[in-house]
Order: C-alpha cells, then structure tokens, then sequence
C-alpha cells in the first residue's frame, strides 16, 4: 500500500510536466504562425534555420523542425540526460505538430514592426519558458552551446549569442536585413522573458551583511520583515578582526524595506547582494510583517 501511495505523486507530477511541456509548445508555435512568420520576423536557434528552409524549399515548418533538432536531441541525452532527451521530444514534436495545426490561423498583428517583435517575443518566449520550467527543450542550439562552452574557452550565453549571429544572418537571406534586426530583437525579447518564467516573477535576493551591530541587525529584521537569517563566524583578512556574517534570503519585493533597515541600523554595514534563482525547503515561508 504504501508503494502506491509514493508512486502516486511522481506520476501526477510526471503528467504534469509533459502537459505543461505541450502547451509551453503550442504557445510558442502561436507565437510563430500568428505573429512573427506572417510579418517576415523569424525566430533564433534551429527554429529560425527551419523557418528560413520552409521559405527556401517548401517543406513544411513542422517537419524541418522536428528533422533539423534530432541530432541536438542526441546531444541532450549525452551531455544532459535521458528525461531532458525525452521531455525535449515531447515539446519538439508538440512545437512540429502545432505550427502545423496553427499554420492558417488569422494573423493577430499586421504591419506595426514594434508590436509585431514585442508581442512575438514576449508570446514565444513564454512557451518556451514554460517547457524549460518543465525539463525540456523545444530548440537545440543551447544544447549545442553547453557542449562547446566544455571544448572552448567562453561561456554557455556567449556561445549561443554567437550562434545565434549565423543564425540571423541566414535569416537576412529570406526576409532581407531588418527582418533579421527585428528577429534579433524578438529573439532578445523571448529570451528575457524566458529568464522570468524559468524563475518566476518574484525571485529572491540573499543578503550579506557584516555590521558592528549583528543582533540587533538579526532582530529587527525578523520583527519588521518576517523574516529569519543565519550567522557565519568570519575574520577579516587585513585586520584579523572576528565578526559574524549575516545571511537572509528575501524576495525582491522587500528589498527596499531590508536596505532601509540596514541603512537606519548602520549605514556603514558592508552588504553584498546576490540574485537567487530558487529558494526550497528550510522556513523560507515568511510570517506576517508590520
């Protein structure tokens, strides 16, 4: 009995996943058929050499994208692992299928540039955040980019930056010069708003603080922001000096109270400040403030 029960939830959550991972998809191949392909703004990675190959050869989208991200696929599964692979089939078959299903669906902006690459970037980004969210990917290129960042000496984001450039310019080929700038800029658009699906609208910050006042610093904060936070016994390396390090872990919408806090307790406490992507388990789970 008590098998099933644990089997249960994984399931559940396993479900879940890929439903989330197909309608990430569909959301992104909205994005392409209503938005960005009828006004000639293509999109980056794979996804924007298959939209380009469409144009050229007549093959429908669908299919080019499924065929042209099965090698990355296999690269996913070899550098990432099985369920990436497998959850990454499933939002790229779901994105083949549903550019196919959406290919004469009614344009919902025609003509205005600005609104065509924020709309279309902010619409594709969101579904292809929502399946990163997920564990999978529906374009293969960042794949490619992790393998190479592990061969050369440059970072993941430089790598797929400086794919993406080949990519616009075999998109400028199809749909001319600004087709290209303003596929680049809907690309920027979706993969800021990617950033914010994968962490979430909130986020956090971890704050640390050194200050002559520790306890005092420690309680307020707990009394004004709900909030608790932890000490680390540190030593100054010039002045060979004890103190304690704070640390708390906030979220963004309480981080003008906390510096108003440090600044009204000692406005000369040293304070670093970090972005944190995600925040589980512990008692993270704030009380009530006032």
């Amino acid at each position: 009995m008590s098998k099933i029960i644990k089997r249960r939830p994984r399931k559940l959550r396993t479900t879940s996943r890929v439903l989330l991972i197909i309608i990430g998809a569909f959301i992104t191949a909205y994005g392409l058929e209503a938005v960005l392909i009828p006004n000639n703004v293509s999109d980056g990675g794979v996804t924007g050499i298959s939209i380009v190959g469409s144009e050229l050869i007549g093959l429908p989208l669908g299919l080019l994208i499924a065929i042209l991200n099965i090698p990355f696929v296999f690269l996913g599964y070899k550098q990432i692992g099985k369920s990436f692979a497998i959850y990454s089939v499933i939002g790229i078959a779901s994105l083949a299928a549903g550019t196919s299903l959406m290919h004469h669906v009614p344009t919902i902006i025609d003509g205005d540039t600005l609104l065509v690459t924020v709309v279309g970037g902010i619409i594709i980004g969101f579904g292809m955040g929502l399946a990163l969210r997920n564990g999978g990917a529906l374009d293969g290129i960042d794949m490619l980019a992790v393998l190479l960042s592990r061969k050369l000496p440059f970072g993941t984001s430089d790598l797929i930056l400086f794919l993406n450039l080949f990519v616009f310019i075999i998109v400028s080929t199809v749909f001319g010069l600004q087709g290209a700038i303003l596929s680049a800029i809907a690309y920027f658009i979706a993969s800021k708003v990617i950033h914010i699906v994968e962490e979430g609208l909130s986020g956090s910050k971890t704050f640390k603080i050194i200050t002559v006042h520790p306890e005092l610093m420690v309680e307020t904060i707990r009394d004004r922001l709900g909030r608790g936070a932890t000490y680390k016994q540190a030593q100054g390396g010039y002045s060979n000096e004890n103190f304690k390090e704070i640390t708390c872990i906030i979220n963004r919408l309480e981080e003008s109270k906390m510096k108003e806090i440090i600044n009204e307790i000692d406005e000369n406490a040293f304070v670093t400040v970090y972005d944190v992507a995600e925040v589980k388990g512990g008692n993270f789970k704030k009380n009530n403030i006032h």
